[in-house]
């Protein structure tokens, strides 16, 4: 094992990955000469050369619609999206190109594209550059939507997404960029769990919190701080926004009773409105109470000053747990 931020797990995935098949590469703006704005991909361009780290005009669309192509001649393209605001203008190129040529060939052409997204807010950044917009993609069919969460998770799951030949759209939290953990970096990616499978990273039997990304962490502190009330939360971590392991979420909730799902992205038709949906579905006859949703507010990402009002905390978090078991809430809901 070897102890390393996030950033330098995802570093060391695609140093992997470049050394192990000349038909991978990396492109994106600033990502080669400079290392990219987060410095993820520093160095691989003086290890690689400018053929394989490709420093791309500014042009989100032109450096999707490139990897389209390279697809097509047998390469594994890992784009870069400088930040989660950008993703806008490519936007055609991932939902009518990159998610359908696969159904539309009738399996012929594959696209192997691993789309690097640097995602969701805490930073303390300008508007654009703190956005959540996976439900934009788990909503359109043909392509993986995965979130990391940990640095370990960070490193094996990018190496399978760049493995996969499906389209993998990968979430990278920036706030977590620095934060620091084990990672086996000999692990064998046949031998980790799946790429689309969630994981319970705290047991419980009180109440399910189900989330993804940074907010993993901001779950496991809520559930440290509802132990000493005598509350067990059983936090989830999806993983995999599509497909999503139902089958772990479901297991659970048939134990607890309860379900809270959080995320930072807005609520309308958020990740969490379609795992409730679901949820509800499968294990109706073993819920306790409504399954609640906290999640930040159905506004444009405001302001650095007022960003700590949108994101889901841990207060807005035990209150929702607060209210699936019955007891008295301190904050009131929200239901426009």
């Amino acid at each position: 094992m070897t102890e390393m931020t996030m950033g330098k797990a995802l570093t060391a995935a695609m140093r992997r990955a470049l050394a192990h098949d000349e038909k991978t590469l990396v492109m994106g703006e600033d990502i080669g000469r400079l290392g990219g704005v987060f410095r993820i991909t520093d160095g691989l361009q003086s290890e690689f050369g400018p053929r394989r780290v490709v420093d791309t005009p500014l042009a989100e669309s032109g450096i999707v619609g490139t990897a389209v192509g390279l697809a097509f001649r047998g390469f594994r393209p890992i784009v870069e999206i400088q930040f989660d605001g950008f993703v806008y203008p490519a936007f055609d190129q991932i939902v009518s190109q990159v998610a359908k040529l696969h159904y539309r060939t009738q399996g012929r052409v594959k696209m192997p594209i691993t789309i690097r997204i640097p995602w969701a807010g805490g930073v303390g950044a300008a508007e654009h550059h703190s956005e959540s917009p996976e439900a934009y993609f788990v909503h359109t069919a043909g392509l993986r939507v995965v979130a990391v969460s940990n640095p370990q998770d960070a490193y094996t799951m990018l190496r399978q997404a760049i493995a996969s030949d499906d389209p993998v759209v990968f979430f990278e939290p920036k706030r977590l960029y620095h934060a620091k953990g084990d990672v086996d970096l000999d692990a064998d990616i046949a031998d980790a769990a799946p790429l689309g499978l969630a994981r319970v990273v705290r047991e419980g039997t009180d109440v399910t919190v189900v989330t993804y990304g940074a907010q993993v962490t901001t779950a496991l502190d809520a559930a440290l701080a509802a132990e000493d009330e005598g509350i067990s939360l059983e936090v989830i971590d999806l993983r995999s926004l599509s497909p999503v392991d139902y089958g772990t979420v479901a297991a659970s909730v048939r134990r607890t009773g309860r379900v809270v799902v959080t995320h930072e992205a807005s609520r309308e038709a958020g990740v969490a409105a379609e795992v409730i949906a679901s949820i509800t579905e499968k294990c109706f006859h073993y819920l306790e109470a409504p399954p609640l949703r906290v999640t930040g507010h159905d506004i444009p990402y405001p302001p650095a000053k007022l960003e700590q009002h949108h994101l889901p905390d841990l207060d807005r978090i035990l209150d929702a747990v607060d209210r699936v078991l019955g007891r008295p809430s301190g904050v009131p809901e929200v239901t426009a």
